[in-house]
């Protein structure tokens, strides 16, 4: 079986986006910031996946997605609280939907109606929403909610513990995804993601969260941003901080995606993190959405990466399925009520 850990909405019905400038203009113009949401058809979500998400997944061999909004859109920074809840709760229950509708292939993961200066606390009633009530196995976690200005907390302060208790309670992880970016100097997708996947790794490195909550598990996107690639140093860091080395003080509670879009980067993310701590992702459609002309195959179509890597069959089954099992017992525990 082989399970995408990372995917996203992002071809969404016209008429939600819709919903959303609606909404955000209403807020600037002092209005409901919950109008009436349009009426979506079955029809209409299976004709925005099926053309989408699902041909892909069918073409390149993939089984399930672990499914959430879109990131670019959750948009923490735009109106105030009361517009990320209500847009939040929108977008949520449309990943509902989608999963009632191809339960074999889709499970979900929620959006959290962050914002910022307030309290990630409140985010805690619609962790708990989505995970009891819709049945999802996980969350999106947004480290920056100010949109390239980080103004929030490192996430070892002590303002995040009410949602990692809730998150211990639940026994779900959170993938740590940022949203777009209002900062002209960070370019969304290639810029402020990879800034962010790379400053909560330091954050984590320099605090002992972990040491609090020892079962909390987080999934770094986008193959660990640049820690891979400067492993030395941060076990360097380590050292000089005066922290246990990495594997322990980490990397029992964090693990890396393989959303990366060339095969040297998917060797040397290999080569460096250990096999355990690497789930099988590829965020489409998603961030890079064209055909590398070097090698004539879609850049996301990360699982020619690893089919090439050489591994043996058993720890290729771990990447494209068992840790994704173990990191989200949720989803374990729907596949095994399935007989998987």
């Amino acid at each position: 079986m082989i399970i995408d850990c990372h995917g996203h909405y992002t071809t969404a019905p016209k008429a939600h986006d819709d919903w959303r400038a609606a909404q955000t203009a209403a807020f600037k113009a002092g209005g409901d910031v919950d109008p009436a949401y349009p009426a979506i058809s079955d029809d209409e979500i299976r004709e925005s996946l099926e053309a989408n998400q699902l041909r892909l997944l069918r073409e390149r061999g993939a089984d399930m997605t672990i499914f959430s909004p879109r990131a670019s859109t959750m948009a923490h920074h735009v109106g105030n609280e009361a517009v990320s809840q209500a847009w939040t709760r929108r977008c949520n229950d449309l990943i509902k939907r989608v999963v009632d509708l191809y339960p074999e292939i889709f499970i979900g993961v929620c959006q959290l109606p962050q914002s910022p200066g307030v309290s990630v606390a409140h985010s805690i009633v619609e962790l708990e929403r989505c995970v009891t009530e819709l049945g999802f196995v996980g969350c999106n976690l947004n480290p920056d909610p100010s949109g390239g200005h980080w103004t929030a907390p490192p996430l070892t302060d002590r303002a995040w513990y009410p949602f990692f208790e809730k998150m211990v309670e639940l026994d779900v992880p959170a993938m740590i995804h940022v949203s777009g970016s209002c900062n002209a100097n960070f370019h969304a997708t290639g810029a402020h993601y990879i800034n962010a996947d790379t400053t909560a790794f330091m954050q984590f490195l320099e605090g002992d969260l972990f040491r609090d909550f020892p079962t909390l598990r987080f999934i770094i996107p986008h193959g660990g941003g640049a820690v891979p690639y400067h492993w030395g140093r941060y076990r360097g860091l380590a050292d000089m901080l005066k922290k246990p080395p990495l594997r322990e003080h980490v990397m029992r509670n964090v693990y890396f995606d393989t959303c990366v879009y060339h095969q040297p980067g998917i060797d040397l993310l290999f080569k460096v993190i250990d096999l355990d701590n690497i789930l099988f992702g590829s965020e489409m459609v998603g961030a890079v959405r064209g055909i590398d002309p070097e090698t004539g195959n879609y850049f996301d179509d990360t699982k020619r990466y690893i089919d090439a890597l050489p591994i043996s069959d058993a720890d290729k089954q771990k990447v494209f399925s068992g840790n994704a099992r173990r990191v989200y017992p949720r989803l374990d525990a729907s596949l095994r009520a399935r007989g998987l």
